[in-house]
């Protein structure tokens, strides 16, 4: 049983996949319908987190790029582009349900100080308290080693916010339902994996794969967010973000996407 519907604080990742098109403007439908559902889950008693990716995408798109630039002056450019146009629209959009967002930008320097770390948690608590959804994403336009090392940091920030935050669930939104035993866009036999006891040597072999060209995450790096989570006794799962109403779904205990337990 996967008890999903007893979670009560929940942080959600949000993969620039899931929040934007191939152009890397803004999915207008698809973040509407997230916004909606993830307001009526927060209205049902839940405590929500957000960790955005989207900045850099955003940036790119709203400078008409084909691609995120790969040069690191002009990635910190466009990521204060794109957070500046990612958080004016996540705060019109919930503003149409009556939720209050507020914005935590992070670096691992951050997160690597105990008193630095210690106040962000108290600041999280605080938020969740008053009802506000907090929406956490990287610094992307001074955190130059992040940039630079192109290792998918938001989905280790994921889990990183959810054991800060103390949560009960970390909940990854990408553009693939789940794990499978093999790339299931190269492979129409591969078989999706629904639980993962454990990460062995194994589910890490077949977790390989880039992310999109507007994004920097694979499979990998959605591995090693789930190792840092099950450390801190949070399950996570993965799943594909393209139609937020399966969130109901997940959250009645169906079979959805892929959920990685809790180390005992």
């Amino acid at each position: 049983m996967r008890n999903i519907s007893e979670k009560k604080r929940i942080v959600i990742k949000l993969g620039t996949s899931t929040l934007a098109h191939k152009t890397g403007k803004l999915n207008i439908r698809r973040m509407t319908n997230l916004v909606r559902v993830i307001s009526d889950l927060h209205n049902s008693g839940r405590e929500i987190i957000l960790v955005s990716s989207g900045a850099v995408g955003l940036g790119a798109g709203k400078l008409g790029l084909s691609e995120k630039p790969k040069d690191t002056r002009m990635k910190q450019a466009v990521a204060a582009i794109g957070q500046c146009e990612l958080m004016h629209i996540y705060d019109d959009m919930f503003e149409k349900y009556s939720v209050t967002v507020a914005q935590i930008l992070l670096t691992k320097t951050i997160i690597e100080n105990p008193d630095h770390s210690r106040n962000f948690e108290n600041t999280i608590e605080t938020l969740v308290t008053m009802g506000v959804i907090p929406i956490v994403n990287e610094n992307d336009t001074i955190a130059i080693d992040e940039l630079e090392l192109e290792i998918g940091e938001n989905d280790s920030l994921s889990a990183v916010v959810a054991s800060l935050s103390k949560a009960d669930l970390l909940l990854i939104l990408s553009d693939i339902d789940g794990l499978y035993d093999d790339d299931p866009r190269r492979n129409p036999d591969a078989k999706p994996i629904y639980v993962v006891d454990e990460i062995t040597p194994e589910i890490e072999r077949v977790a390989g794969g880039a992310g999109t060209s507007l994004g920097t995450g694979g499979m990998s790096t959605k591995i090693n967010a789930a190792k840092i989570a099950g450390e801190a006794g949070i399950d996570m799962v993965i799943m594909n973000g393209k139609n937020p109403e399966i969130l109901y779904e997940l959250f009645e205990d169906k079979e959805i996407g892929t959920i990685f337990k809790a180390n005992k």
